[in-house]
């Protein structure tokens, strides 16, 4: 452990966290902004297919592109990142787990990702985009988690445009979002000519109602889509369900 983190610096208040999955370790600091489930389960409910290239967009910590890379060894990443200090974050646990020949990250807004990047190049987009819109709840003082979690730097409607133009015909965006915005996430998906094709619940418990929905859309794909059986998180209080276990563990 010593000798990787010798590969990177740390800044004041970083960590290093175990991934759980071939060794990976991803670079976090809690004063800003640490990953979340949603995270992990977006990654785990994406396909990489060998030769595929995939870009997510707003990617944080980079801990999509790592996990999805860890679980498939396939594919080769572009992670588009507007912070200047998260996306240099992000390209340093890259480094840390060797990965720079898989894995780019840029500084760079979404909202232009298409124009940065090029228009229907890619087989895979995917993102954890913020869940509230401006004015939505309280908004948190640090700005990375106030980005994070509120639409101030992109929209739903940014992210699924940019997501649609960047994907060649037949390409599959996975996004993650909260289910009360299910009817707007279809509204901006039609709109921009992605068809949904996979859904799943995410439920903390079994009798709780959904608190998160992982989707699955395909650019220019024909209207018949597969409602999989609910993902639950917990079976009790803070023990993980069979399911999640094997996530984690895969």
């Amino acid at each position: 452990m010593i000798g990787m983190e010798q590969k990177v610096i740390l800044r004041p208040g970083e960590r290093i966290d175990q991934l759980e999955r071939r060794g990976y370790r991803i670079i976090q600091n809690p004063d800003t902004f640490c990953f979340g489930m949603d995270a992990v389960l977006l990654s785990a409910f994406t396909r990489v297919f060998p030769g595929e290239t995939a870009v997510d967009l707003g990617t944080g910590t980079g801990v999509i592109p790592i996990l999805m890379e860890a679980r498939s060894q396939e594919g080769s990443y572009t992670a588009l990142e507007i912070q200047p200090d998260m996306a240099e974050m992000a390209s340093r646990s890259v480094q840390l787990n060797g990965l720079e020949n898989k894995i780019s990250v840029l500084c760079e807004d979404l909202c232009r990702a298409s124009a940065i990047l090029g228009k229907a190049r890619f087989d895979i987009v995917t993102s954890n985009p913020p869940y509230m819109k401006t004015g939505q709840g309280m908004a948190s003082p640090e700005p990375s988690r106030a980005l994070a979690r509120h639409e101030i730097a992109c929209k739903l409607e940014d992210v699924v445009r940019e997501a649609s133009a960047l994907l060649k015909t037949g390409g599959r965006f996975y996004l993650v979002h909260r289910p009360g915005r299910l009817a707007e996430v279809f509204e901006m998906l039609h709109r921009y000519h992605l068809e949904p094709k996979r859904l799943r619940m995410v439920h903390p418990y079994a009798e709780e109602e959904a608190n998160l929905v992982l989707l699955e859309s395909v650019r220019g794909g024909n209207g018949w889509m597969k409602v999989e059986a609910p993902l639950v998180i917990y079976k009790s209080q803070g023990v993980y369900t069979e399911e999640i276990w094997k996530i984690y563990r895969e």
